[in-house]
């Protein structure tokens, strides 16, 4: 089983994390950018984060046979914060880095006109980098910012099929299903969605522009979510073919509208892991 997980918070997780996923299949992982979990008070701070994004992160991964790529934009989060509104103008220079892949997380948390403009402005910058646009959906009021979202994608003039709706669930993905986007689930406990779950979506809406992701961060979390849906999606009676499309070929056909996701497409890039995946490799690394 190969996998690409399209959403993964990398910075959040430890480097045993990485050795799991290398041995559940992971080859390649999307990292888009995010709220650390406490107001950020200045661009700067943005800056340092984009950086290692671009930067430490890849390494890291390398170190244990994965591809790391990134997504850069100002998480609905933190966009209605008036010390941040700079953020949207250092963006360009990041979004074109070789490894970034789209823009995102772009969106809503509580839908305020500030966040309305920072939504805007990131989809027009997507347009203007030829870039995919990762979005959130919030996690309150879930259905009418799925739609208010949904308005603001057809007001910006990109193609839907560079969009991915991301954390949708059984309430808002008939949203979704006939707007051209792309439909992205977060296999997360409590607050998104179960192995479970996607498995009757899937068998509902089919397996076309539809990514799976395990959303892991610096909450309760589990990297290897990707892996259990898949395993979920056969004992369903699915075949390995479907399993590939949604864990391997259908992320490489959304984030692959970038030009940049240089990777193998047999999977087979990274078959030659580390021996060693240990702590001490990466410090030789960074001291080399």
């Amino acid at each position: 089983m190969r996998i690409l997980d399209p959403h993964i918070h990398m910075s959040s997780r430890t480097t045993a994390d990485y050795e799991a996923m290398y041995g559940a299949g992971v080859r390649a992982v999307v990292e888009p950018a995010f709220w650390l979990g406490q107001p950020r008070t200045s661009v700067d701070s943005f800056i340092d984060y984009f950086d290692a994004l671009v930067g430490w992160e890849p390494f890291r991964a390398s170190q244990f046979g994965i591809r790391h790529f990134c997504t850069i934009g100002l998480n609905p989060k933190e966009a209605g914060d008036p010390r941040l509104t700079g953020v949207l103008d250092i963006m360009p220079r990041y979004l074109e880095k070789d490894g970034v892949v789209a823009v995102g997380e772009l969106g809503y948390d509580s839908m305020t006109p500030q966040e309305d403009h920072a939504f805007a402005a990131q989809l027009a910058l997507a347009v203007a980098h030829e870039l995919p646009a990762l979005v959130h959906t919030p996690h309150r009021d879930k259905l009418a910012g799925t739609r208010r979202t949904l308005d603001v994608v057809r007001e910006s003039g990109i193609a839907p099929g560079m969009v991915v709706v991301d954390h949708l669930n059984e309430v808002t993905v008939p949203e979704v299903v006939d707007s051209g986007c792309w439909m992205g689930f977060s296999i997360y406990p409590d607050t998104k969605m179960d192995p479970t779950r996607m498995v009757a979506v899937l068998r509902d809406i089919g397996l076309d522009r539809v990514l799976v992701n395990s959303a892991a961060d610096w909450g309760r979390s589990d990297p290897l979510t990707t892996r259990r849906t898949g395993e979920a999606m056969l004992a369903a009676g699915f075949d390995d073919d479907a399993v590939d499309r949604i864990l391997w070929r259908n992320p490489m056909e959304f984030y692959g509208q970038s030009g940049r996701l240089d990777l193998d497409p047999t999977g087979q890039a990274d078959a030659a892991a580390p021996a060693e995946f240990a702590g001490n490799s990466i410090m030789r690394g960074a001291r080399a």
